[in-house]
């Protein structure tokens, strides 16, 4: 009787996109063995077997009175798979201060451990004497984890030190980098020390070197440098960065551990705000397209992002960007109310797909990713996926303060929070925002004329930042041109754009 080592009621980790290299198959199906031999594992001696795709082991049985095995006791066989061990060590007792040598005890093997949408590492001790026998084992250990494709072995971090309560340089340091240096991954750390500085870099830096590039930060970090790796994908190809047609994917997957206030980029790719998972999912290589956007105006590319808001959720966020010495849970706070006391709707022309949608909107939203965060645990948009090739556009006509408050209540709870008549939802590729600016009041017929602003900037909440659009602003899905490594690591589209980034979903 086999049974998969769970630790502590813990799963393995999901498969990777591909299995190590087999060993040979012994008759009737099973695995070749690569290596037998004796460990003591806890407090008992162990058979332990090793193979291309597992590690087994079982309990040695003990001689009964007469001199023979009893061969009526139950024999408890364990095992873990090859592709949920993430690292092997020497396992060595020294003395304090001892850096290096020491009386060698056997190995201990690192699993990587899945709970629902939880990654967690855990250690197995593997206790033999023998300098021979350990270094044999470990050798033959290194070379099969050596074969997963997928892993990396060298990554460009970012890390934005003043990202939420300034906690990113804590996570990296405390739970992120001991986990890459305990996977044997070299890393190379930039701390960015303004915004943009992460774009400057990927725009100069030898991107062929690396196997990955992680940001440790919030949404806008990450964001930041979505952009930054579809841009100098572009820029190697040879494309025009100002006209965008069909962009190319970016070369690298994009890891993200999550550190910011809202982390809705790493929560909506992993499931879950957790940066241990995060950290496991990119040293397992784990791979997950993701789809991305273009933003542009008529005449020149704006960014790249994964969602936008155009309206209530833009200019919440232009309120906060102002009062930035405030903590962040208060300034969010006090941007919303101050937004809602002061509500009003836009005068907007969407043409999707080349279809006229006019009106007066409180709040325009588009998503290439259904954009979990724990004020909206089923979602801002619900509907869509990590990489079905379309956007959610969510538009909100003009209602009533308190209607519009009960709609913004419902993405905290399980209800739909697009059962409203005031609500549509359309599932599209393609989107041009045209806002239309007052130019005048007719206090007679107390209605306001309009017309098509020709040069006026209108504020726009893309993954979190601030940006200023043109009185255009074209949406176009762009596939998946990322592969995520991240929240498992992330893989982009562009309108919705190609990127990708790892771990699945």
């Amino acid at each position: 009787m086999a049974q998969r080592w769970e630790g502590e009621e813990r799963r393995g980790a999901a498969p990777l996109a591909r299995d190590p290299p087999r060993g040979g198959e012994a008759a009737g199906g099973e695995e070749e063995p690569l290596l037998r031999g004796i460990f003591q594992i806890g407090k008992r001696s162990c058979n332990v077997v090793l193979s291309a795709r597992q590690l087994r082991w079982s309990p040695i049985q003990p001689e009964s009175r007469g001199g023979d095995s009893n061969m009526n006791l139950p024999c408890k066989e364990e095992f873990v798979e090859m592709k949920d061990i993430f690292s092997v060590k020497l396992k060595r007792r020294r003395f304090v201060g001892q850096k290096k040598g020491g009386v060698l005890l056997g190995i201990t093997i690192f699993v990587c451990l899945k709970k629902e949408n939880k990654l967690k590492d855990t250690a197995i001790n593997f206790n033999n004497l023998s300098e021979d026998h350990c270094h044999s084992w470990f050798r033959c250990l290194k070379e099969i984890l050596n074969g997963f494709p997928n892993r990396p072995k060298f990554l460009k971090v970012f890390v934005n030190p003043n990202s939420h309560k300034r906690e990113a340089t804590h996570v990296y340091h405390e739970q992120v980098a001991p986990l890459f240096k305990l996977a044997d991954i070299k890393t190379d750390v930039t701390v960015t020390e303004y915004e943009g500085h992460a774009l400057s870099v990927l725009k100069e830096c030898e991107l062929h070197t690396f196997d990955g590039v992680v940001c440790v930060g919030g949404d806008g970090s990450t964001s930041e440098i979505a952009h930054g790796l579809l841009l100098r994908a572009q820029i190697d190809a040879g494309r025009d960065t100002d006209y965008i047609l069909s962009p190319v994917r970016a070369p690298l997957p994009l890891g993200i551990i999550p550190a910011g206030s809202t982390n809705v980029l790493a929560h909506t790719l992993h499931g879950i705000n957790h940066a241990v998972t995060a950290t496991l999912h990119i040293i397992m290589g784990h791979i997950q397209p993701v789809d991305i956007c273009t933003f542009s105006s008529p005449s020149k590319l704006l960014r790249f992002g994964f969602s936008a808001m155009f309206g209530f959720g833009a200019r919440t966020l232009a309120l906060a960007e102002k009062h930035r010495w405030m903590p962040s849970n208060q300034r969010r706070d006090f941007a919303v109310i101050k937004t809602l006391a002061s509500l009003n709707s836009q005068n907007i022309d969407s043409k999707v797909q080349w279809h006229t949608i006019q009106g007066h909107f409180l709040n325009v939203s588009i998503m290439a990713i259904p954009s979990l965060c724990s004020m909206a645990p089923r979602g801002l948009a619900p509907n869509t996926r990590l990489n079905n090739g379309s956007m959610a556009l969510i538009v909100v006509r003009n209602t009533s303060r308190s209607e519009f408050i009960k709609h913004l209540k419902r993405y905290a709870s399980v209800k739909n929070q697009f059962n409203f008549p005031f609500v549509e939802t359309y599932a599209v590729q393609e989107v041009k925002i045209q806002p239309r600016t007052k130019i005048g009041h007719d206090t007679e017929e107390n209605v306001f004329l309009h017309a098509t602003s020709a040069e006026g900037n209108y504020p726009w909440n893309i993954d979190g930042d601030l940006m200023e659009g043109a009185s255009e602003v074209h949406v176009r899905e762009e596939g998946c041109h990322y592969t995520r490594f991240i929240m498992q690591w992330a893989l982009f589209q562009v309108e919705k754009a190609f990127f990708e980034e790892t771990g699945s979903r």
